[in-house]
C-alpha cells in the first residue's frame, strides 16, 4: 500500500478534460452575448456593452498581472534574507502567494487583455 507509481498522465488527462468541460458554458456566453445584445437592444447597447467590457477587462488584466508580479517579487525578497529568509513563516506564505500569483501574472491577466482586444475588434466593425 502506498508504494505504487502514480499515473501522472492520467491525472493530467482527467484535470484537463474537467477544465475544458467547465469552460464550454462561459465560452458560449461570451461569444453569444454581443450578438444577442446587438440584435435585441441595438447598436447603442452593444457599444455600451463593449465599453464596459473594455473598461472592466483592462483594469482586471492590469490588476492580475501586477499582483502576480508583486507576489513573485515578494518571495524573491524574502528568499534574499529579508523578513526572516527561507524557512520562515513569511517565506511559507510567500510561496503560497507566488503559487497563486504565477497563473495570474502569466496566464489570466494576458488572456483577459487579449480577449478584450478580440471582442472589441470583432464587433467594432
Amino acid at each position: 500500500e502506498g508504494k505504487a507509481e502514480p499515473d501522472y498522465n492520467r491525472c493530467i488527462d482527467i484535470s484537463t478534460k474537467g477544465a475544458l468541460r467547465k469552460m464550454i458554458l462561459p465560452s458560449v456566453i461570451s461569444l453569444l452575448a454581443p450578438f444577442i445584445i446587438a440584435f435585441t437592444l441595438g447598436k447603442e447597447a452593444l457599444a455600451g456593452f463593449l465599453t464596459g467590457c473594455m473598461a472592466a477587462g483592462i483594469f482586471l488584466a492590469l490588476f492580475m498581472t501586477n499582483v502576480g508580479g508583486a507576489w513573485d517579487n515578494a518571495k524573491k525578497l524574502i528568499e534574499a534574507g529579508r523578513h526572516g529568509g527561507k524557512g520562515s513563516e513569511s517565506h511559507k506564505a510567500s510561496v503560497i502567494g507566488d503559487t497563486v500569483g504565477d497563473p495570474l501574472k502569466d496566464t489570466a491577466g494576458p488572456v483577459i487583455a487579449e480577449s478584450d482586444i478580440i471582442l472589441i475588434g470583432l464587433f467594432i466593425v
